[in-house]
């Protein structure tokens, strides 16, 4: 993982698990699917880089995978909450500045068991320096 991939998904990991508001909706927040964990919960999966640089400066574009996993029905608050965060990501973060993010994608796909995941792809665009 490259150094705006890392910078992102921790500034993303520190933002949600600091909101009080999707700690009320969800059990927990995970860097990555957990081994035990009961649904509902958040988990960060995985995060793609691309160059995103200008004549001057370096970039990266970043799309870090969001899992919101359920079970019953569908609610989407917790959705909701995640892409209003989402907006509150641009800044500096650990060497790299966010200059935009927004949810790019989403998908859901429902389990046999009558789980569910619902994905949401966030797109940050990023660049060298002041973070």
């Amino acid at each position: 993982m490259s150094g705006a991939e890392a910078a992102v998904r921790a500034r993303t990991l520190a933002l949600l698990q600091a909101d009080a508001e999707l700690a009320g909706l969800v059990h927990g927040i995970f860097d990555g699917v957990p081994a035990r964990a009961t649904a509902p919960f958040v988990a960060l999966d995985a995060a793609e880089g691309r160059d995103w640089g200008t004549k001057d400066r370096a970039g990266r574009e970043v799309r870090l995978t969001l899992a919101v996993h359920g079970a019953g029905a569908v609610h989407g608050a917790a959705e909701a909450r995640i892409e209003a965060i989402a907006a509150t990501l641009r800044g500096g973060a650990d060497g790299w500045t966010v200059v935009g993010a927004r949810v790019d994608r989403t998908r859901t796909r429902f389990g046999r068991d009558g789980g569910w995941r619902h994905e949401m792809v966030l797109r940050c665009r990023c660049l060298v320096g002041d973070g």
